[in-house]
């Protein structure tokens, strides 16, 4: 036998609080201690950098072009965009737009270190964080233990007209039916 809906949905809802518990761990302290994060000394400038040497193609190009020149805005959308994504997954509140957010940022994360491509790069923390996130993307996650339940409308249910049966009467076959030629 089957568990009920209601038990998926209740696992659906804990692997959603799990990640976004995950993005606000990773946001929220680019918040609190900003010199560690943000450019030109912190772990951002760092990152950006080190991806520069691990990626290739337009994704290279990218990175150098735009976010390089833009680093200090760029990193504030990040910091930024977890802590968005993970309040939004941890409250069940437009679970889909925020397991988009996370599902960009952690594809992004996978490209910066050349890996999309490569299985291996899929078992790492940013790929592990795709999956989660992508989950909260195509399920209805926020339905059990958030706020999105609190939005979704009932669906009322008419009751099924009564089907009464009918007779009608027909002249009786003779001869063929089929048409001829």
């Amino acid at each position: 036998m089957l568990p009920s809906a209601r038990t998926y949905a209740t696992w659906l809802a804990l692997a959603r609080i799990f990640a976004g518990a995950f993005w606000l761990s990773h946001g929220v302290p680019k918040f609190s201690d900003s010199a560690a994060f943000m450019p030109p000394n912190g772990f951002m400038t760092t990152f950006i950098t080190a991806s520069l040497a691990h990626t290739g193609g337009t994704y290279h190009t990218f990175l150098q072009n735009v976010v390089l020149p833009n680093i200090a805005l760029f990193a504030e959308l990040v910091r930024l965009g977890e802590v968005v994504a993970g309040a939004l997954l941890v409250l069940g509140l437009f679970t889909r737009v925020g397991g988009l957010l996370a599902t960009f940022l952690a594809l992004n994360y996978l490209w910066a270190g050349g890996g999309v491509t490569h299985l291996s790069q899929w078992t790492t923390l940013p790929g592990l964080a795709a999956v989660f996130s992508a989950l909260n993307l195509v399920l209805p996650t926020g339905r059990a233990l958030g706020i999105d339940r609190l939005m979704t409308r009932t669906k009322t249910v008419a009751p099924a007209a009564r089907v009464a049966p009918e007779f009608v009467p027909e002249k009786p076959l003779t001869g063929p039916t089929a048409p001829h030629d």
